[in-house]
């Protein structure tokens, strides 16, 4: 019998503002859990108001968990090139610098195979008008965010910010996905 521990993946992304990239992964069956955080830079613990000075190499990320009977990593990078621009280097809308690049940090050499197969028929197929910039580097010390920015878009969804930006990730989220909601 396999072990629960076993059906369970890992995967960290960063794409954007991570408010974003967390409002639409949290809604994707088979995504157990999912943690804001930071993860490739230099600096031990770092800040948020540190990682917005784009000082510490670290990105904005998702750690994301979930249960790899339901979804499989292919599937988690398909919501995450549909729902952000992966061919804008360090920049996600009005969000700039390296804190918000496009990036998988892959957890294992099959994720780094996957998310290369998957970017090269991407590429192939044109379904972008720009080149992929999305970075794939090895995860690194994944530091968790300050609590205010856990579970940010459910608990703020009033902010500006959440209404102008997240929101409409959402919305295209839950148009182009329904069928995969929770």
């Amino acid at each position: 019998m396999e072990s629960e521990k076993n059906k369970r993946g890992i995967t960290t992304l960063a794409a954007g503002c991570f408010w974003c990239v967390e409002a639409v992964f949290q809604q994707l069956k088979g995504v157990e859990s999912t943690v804001s955080g930071y993860m490739g830079g230099h600096l031990e613990n770092p800040t948020y108001r540190e990682i917005c000075t784009g000082q510490t190499g670290h990105a904005e990320v998702l750690q994301i968990s979930y249960d790899t009977e339901e979804l499989a990593f292919n599937d988690l990078l398909e919501v995450f090139f549909k729902t952000h621009n992966p061919t804008t280097l360090n920049r996600q809308g009005n969000d700039v610098g390296t804190q918000y690049r496009s990036s998988i940090f892959y957890h294992s050499i099959e994720q780094k195979l996957i998310a290369e197969e998957v970017i090269k028929k991407l590429t192939e197929q044109k379904v972008f008008d720009e080149p992929i910039v999305t970075l794939l580097e090895p995860a690194t010390i994944f530091y968790p965010a300050e609590d205010y920015h856990q579970n940010y878009f459910n608990e703020n969804g009033n902010n500006p910010y959440c209404a102008m930006v997240v929101k409409p990730k959402v919305e295209k989220f839950k148009k182009v996905f329904a069928e995969r909601m929770k």
